[in-house]
């Protein structure tokens, strides 16, 4: 019989994968920005820019005109910025689901040789015993 290696998680394909700086901090960010602390805190941000603005307003000053301009400009910078990053991020997710895919392939594959293997083995053997009680 052969023996097995046991897979080191140093060994497997999707902890080896070489990762550049770009990729590490997409990963970073998408992580950052799709947590419940980065959707309340810009929750509370708008509210609160909205709400001195407004207040503001009624005193005859204000940094941002009623239709909020500059708030919606720097809302769209901020979209702008976020779209590719989180694409990039969810493409490294995409590659290392298909790696794993494949990994998880082969290990199938081998599993069943050694099944076959092994059913052949028993098959022998159960041939023996029959001898032995002739």
């Amino acid at each position: 019989m052969k023996k097995t290696i046991p897979i080191k998680k140093e060994n497997h394909p999707i902890f080896s994968l070489p990762r550049t700086f770009g990729q590490k901090a997409s990963d970073k960010i998408t992580k950052w920005v799709g947590s419940w602390i980065f959707l309340i805190l810009l929750s509370f941000l708008l509210f609160l820019w909205i709400l001195l603005n407004t207040s503001w307003l009624f005193f005859g000053k204000y940094w941002d005109p009623k239709p909020f301009i500059l708030l919606n400009l720097i809302l769209s910078f901020l979209t702008a910025l976020q779209a590719p990053i989180i694409l990039m991020s969810q493409n490294r997710a995409n590659e290392r689901d298909r790696i794993r895919t494949e990994y998880d392939y082969a290990v199938n594959r081998k599993a069943e040789k050694e099944i076959r293997d092994i059913k052949i083995q028993l098959d022998r053997i159960e041939k023996k015993f029959a001898e032995k009680r002739k």
